[in-house]
């Protein structure tokens, strides 16, 4: 799929350029993760570079602060991998994770489960009724 989006942009004279683009910012993401230390690399990502200077997004404000005092430093680490950059600009932006959180499966204590029972039995007939048979039948 990347191949055939990559060949879809080299083609075609309007889009090269984009395709140009992608693949300085992807080197330019690729060399900070090399120079920045480990914990701080992973929560960044690298949005532009424009007259030199390389503008990146931190996940909070505290590996954003922890950036600004490093940033000296990493301008001279990303030069002498080559790369042209004279200044880091920072901004703090809250990237959407992909990876959806696993439910927790939870466990009704004793008490819990006779409480829900007895409640149950004096319910008429309806559909709490049954809800509450099924929650007490599945956490069993």
């Amino acid at each position: 799929m990347a191949q055939r989006l990559k060949s879809l942009l080299s083609d075609n004279q309007e889009l090269r350029p984009l395709l140009t683009k992608a693949q300085a910012l992807s080197a330019l993401q690729r060399h900070f993760v090399g120079v920045a230390p480990p914990h701080l690399a992973q929560s960044v990502q690298v949005l532009s570079l424009q007259l030199g200077t390389l503008c990146i997004a931190a996940t909070n404000a505290t590996i954003a602060a922890k950036l600004r005092q490093l940033a000296p430093e990493l301008v001279i680490l990303l030069q002498n991998k080559g790369c042209e950059v004279n200044g880091i600009r920072i901004k703090v932006q809250v990237f959407v994770s992909s990876v959806q959180a696993k439910p927790v499966t939870r466990k009704l204590s004793k008490t819990a489960q006779n409480a829900l029972s007895d409640f149950s039995h004096e319910l008429g007939e309806s559909p709490l009724k049954l809800a509450l048979k099924k929650m007490i039948e599945a956490k069993s």
